[in-house]
């Protein structure tokens, strides 16, 4: 493991900090619904009454909902493959490295999902990640068409079977919004105190990550994963000139069809049922296409040099994430500004568009002043188990 190190400034790949960076405007985007309103507990498209709010949010619902973790997923899983690259060539241990380094960041999950906020996906990434560590020893086709294969199929069966549900008891899969739990969620995170916080904030997260939901997260995250560590091991995103053709009838194929499948809620009645299809099925399909889209943009050199704010907002990524749930959660929980419920979709959706700018000119100024992030070399010393990790840029 001590033979290991952090990649080198000129072995890093731009598109993967650039895609990185853009995922997380995306998530910051979609996660501020949760900071400022019970967003588990009621019906989207009949609760916004502004017409502003109602205006918007079906753009928020088929551009960005459920289209941005599993792009990160994608990402998430292109980085381990790259780790374990560099580590068969060093003909050292990956896997080792590999177990050890996701503990340390479930750990941090841990602490972000119980202490700070109940949306954290990075437990989710971690337990996911060990169980991708028992597959990287595919081939990169290999994981590529068993990730494929592993979302599409029971995505394909539960999809069909929601909308046979639809037909034989429509009341059965009807959105509702739950009135009692959304009532406890705004007495809590508007004016409990600390302790009713954590109290509400592990209950939200277990609604999320139950037993019960354990199967479609996985399902949903896993094959994602899968797929860009089979990337990574063909190395698509060096690769990208090369099969251009291919990469843009890909990247438009895959963009109509999650438009469409996204769109589903609003050219049909909304339900349960449908809601699923958008997000499990047609969110990966946007996911893969904002992938191809922005990769195939940054063959530009101009927009090569437009994308340096999102790259440096990626090479931070971890930091920025928990900064966001730092500061979305002071300005609308009890222990900070109180307003928990009382900020509009609109307001809240330009907030987050403000902080992430914030976050884009802080991560410039860091970057120019200091190796990485600061969680990440929290992290990185951690994982390599030492302390003078200074490389630039590690992954």
């Amino acid at each position: 493991m001590n033979n290991l190190s952090p990649i080198e400034q000129s072995e890093r790949i731009v598109s993967l900090d650039v895609i990185r960076g853009f995922s997380l405007l995306g998530i910051f985007i979609i996660n501020m619904i949760s900071f400022h309103s019970p967003f588990l507990y009621f019906d989207p498209y009949t609760w916004w009454k502004t017409p502003e709010d109602t205006a918007l949010f079906p753009w928020i619902d088929v551009l960005v909902q459920a289209s941005f973790y599993p792009l990160f997923a994608m990402m998430f899983g292109y980085g381990l493959g790259i780790q374990q690259q560099r580590a068969t060539m060093k003909g050292t241990s990956f896997y080792l490295f590999g177990v050890r380094r996701l503990l340390i960041l479930l750990g941090i999950g841990c602490i972000h999902a119980f202490l700070i906020w109940s949306g954290d996906i990075l437990i989710n990434y971690a337990v996911f990640g060990l169980i991708l560590l028992g597959f990287m020893r595919l081939s990169g086709k290999g994981l590529m068409w068993l990730g494929g294969m592993l979302f599409l199929m029971p995505q394909l069966f539960f999809s069909i079977l929601l909308v046979l549900m639809t037909f034989s008891d429509p009341t059965g899969v009807t959105n509702y919004t739950n009135i009692a739990a959304l009532q406890d969620s705004v007495s809590a995170y508007a004016s409990g105190s600390f302790s009713s916080i954590m109290e509400q904030r592990f209950q939200d997260w277990y609604i999320v990550n139950s037993p019960d939901n354990l199967l479609f997260l996985l399902l949903s995250i896993l094959p994602m994963m899968m797929i860009g560590a089979g990337a990574s091991k063909l190395q698509l995103l060096s690769k990208v000139r090369k099969h251009k053709k291919v990469w843009m009838i890909t990247g438009g194929c895959t963009l109509l069809v999650g438009i469409i499948i996204k769109a589903l809620p609003l050219l049909i009645e909304s339900n349960f049922a449908y809601s699923y299809i958008q997000d499990f099925l047609g969110g990966p399909f946007l996911s893969v296409s904002y992938a191809i889209i922005l990769s195939l943009l940054l063959l530009n050199e101009k927009m090569m040099k437009w994308s340096k704010p999102f790259a440096s907002v990626g090479k931070m990524s971890l930091s920025n994430y928990l900064m966001q749930s730092i500061i979305g959660t002071l300005i609308f929980y009890s222990y900070g500004f109180g307003l928990y419920g009382e900020v509009t979709l609109t307001t809240g959706t330009m907030l987050a568009v403000g902080i992430y700018v914030i976050q884009v000119i802080l991560s410039e100024m860091w970057l120019s002043k200091f190796q990485y992030g600061p969680v990440e070399k929290l992290w990185r010393v951690l994982s390599y188990g030492r302390r003078n990790v200074v490389k630039k840029g590690e992954v």
